[in-house]
């Protein structure tokens, strides 16, 4: 009766159910064991291990391959998201890896050619700045395009920790310092 109604066999739904409840386990499995890095956006690393994971859960939920095989790959990933983040510790694996933060904003003024060369618009910087509550260019300190693509904006009184821009490119533009 099932099969009439939905078109697809009763064994073939109670293996997506079993599958579905079994790769979702294992995600929350795996996850307390590596730890939430696992889906943080913090590298462009951890943002296509995120993708991966949910691909992967929706090709073993849709029963394309079995649980055990789904369980396998997923395994693989998570270690290899905790070998990739202990390697990022060493300068040229993390250059490797990762892209660089890149000064869009400072001081108020665009920084053009910065902006051009990661194809971020004066619009998409504008979004980022609304979004912020700026209401004046003037009290932008910095606009930051992060490893994972998001856009940092700093903004209001006080001064800036230079530290805080150690690794982004360009940042020498901020106060006019070498950072």
């Amino acid at each position: 009766m099932l099969e009439s109604l939905f078109g697809v066999p009763f064994d073939r739904l109670l293996l997506i159910l079993v599958s579905t409840v079994g790769i979702f386990a294992t995600v929350i499995t795996y996850t307390r064991i590596a730890g939430l890095r696992s889906f943080s956006k913090m590298s462009s690393f951890d943002f296509a291990m995120t993708v991966a994971v949910g691909s992967l859960v929706a090709t073993v939920a849709v029963a394309q391959v079995s649980l055990l095989e789904g369980m396998t790959a997923l395994a693989v990933l998570y270690l290899l998201q905790v070998a990739i983040a202990l390697l990022r510790r060493f300068s040229p694996f993390k250059q490797a890896v990762d892209n660089t933060p890149l000064l869009l904003m400072s001081e108020g003024t665009m920084l053009r050619d910065n902006m051009r060369s990661s194809r971020i618009t004066e619009d998409d910087v504008k979004s980022k700045l609304r979004s912020a509550n700026v209401r004046n260019l003037d009290s932008v300190r910095a606009v930051v395009l992060e490893t994972t693509g998001d856009i940092s904006v700093l903004h209001g009184p006080g001064e800036l920790d230079l530290s805080l821009f150690e690794d982004v490119r360009d940042a020498r533009r901020i106060d006019g310092g070498d950072a």
